[in-house]
């Protein structure tokens, strides 16, 4: 029996280790899913970020160069080199009839120039307002693109937990549909033991009643047909032998009844232990599934939160 119950100890250990383990590799195969997820949303964002600088530098670049802003004139290092003189030639068409450059002061073309920069500043200021436009809508659009995608994402980890959840429930239906089944075989069964028990009773019953030891056989009772032929007026009882036979056979038949019956209990123990440690090994794996399913679902929810702030930052 010590040994029975130690075997028993180290089975049940040797069970809690393997589901530990599995426990364990569980929420490594998690925790790298998650590292995965992680590092991909971060390589995107940095992409994101790269790519918008490089949209920003190429605007600089193409749509703001030095040239055309409105203060240009003023710091032009060519602006020498590109101003006309005052006077070219004696022909030169600015020069008045009467000869006379023009005079400190004057400014002739006022008019045409203050036309022509506030044309040109209306110019700028549309263009610059419809980069502004441009770079609003690229920017709207790749916000809209990312919360897709972050939708996206998260309907995916929702249908995947799902499944997960309808397989752990299918598992645990199955289980309990196997257990049930066992247990019915297991309750006819005994049903047919206990018939085949009472079955073996009554014969038993029906061979000691039809047997040698209450029919008053003895020896000197057979008749000159053999051994067998019993003559009934001289009947006197069974001799020794024959008792002790029949003693020896009912011992024979206790020992093995005794033996079927410790063998039938061990059966019966054995079987409701598994049960037990089943149904327990069920239960652990079902808080601990849940217990990781909530944390899981924190910490996508925190990663969410970090994100939406970063966003919103940006």
């Amino acid at each position: 029996i010590d040994k029975d119950a130690l075997d028993a100890q180290v089975k049940e250990r040797k069970i809690q280790e393997a589901a530990e383990k599995a426990q364990h590799e569980k929420f490594a195969h998690d925790m790298k899913k998650n590292d995965k997820l992680m590092c991909l949303l971060e390589e995107r964002q940095k992409n994101e970020i790269k790519d918008l600088n490089r949209a920003l530098t190429e605007f600089h670049k193409n749509f703001q160069k030095p040239e055309t802003r409105r203060e240009f004139d003023l710091n032009d290092p060519q602006a020498l080199k590109k101003d006309r003189p005052a006077r070219v030639s004696d022909s030169d068409l600015r020069c008045t009839i009467s000869g006379m450059q023009k005079f400190m002061g004057e400014d002739l073309n006022y008019d045409q120039r203050m036309k022509f920069q506030k044309e040109q500043l209306r110019e700028w200021s549309l263009q610059q307002q419809k980069d502004w436009k441009n770079a609003l809508a690229d920017q709207k659009l790749a916000d809209d693109l990312y919360d897709k995608f972050r939708i996206e994402l998260d309907r995916k980890i929702m249908e995947e937990q799902k499944k997960e959840e309808e397989s752990r429930r299918v598992v645990c239906t199955a289980t309990k549909d196997f257990n049930r089944i066992q247990v019915a075989e297991l309750d006819h069964k005994n049903e047919l033991e206990k018939a085949q028990k009472m079955k073996d009773d009554m014969d038993e019953i029906t061979f000691l009643l039809r047997g040698d030891l209450l029919s008053e056989n003895p020896d000197q009772a057979i008749g000159p047909m053999g051994k067998h032929h019993v003559l009934v007026d001289r009947w006197k009882g069974m001799n020794q032998e024959q008792l002790m036979a029949i003693r020896q056979f009912q011992k024979e038949q206790a020992l093995e009844k005794l033996r079927v019956r410790e063998q039938e209990r061990q059966r019966d123990a054995e079987w409701d232990r598994q049960l037990l440690q089943t149904a327990r090994a069920q239960l652990l794996w079902e808080r601990q599934q849940q217990r990781e399913n909530r944390v899981q679902r924190r910490d996508l929810d925190f990663v969410n939160a970090e994100l939406s702030q970063e966003q919103k930052a940006k």
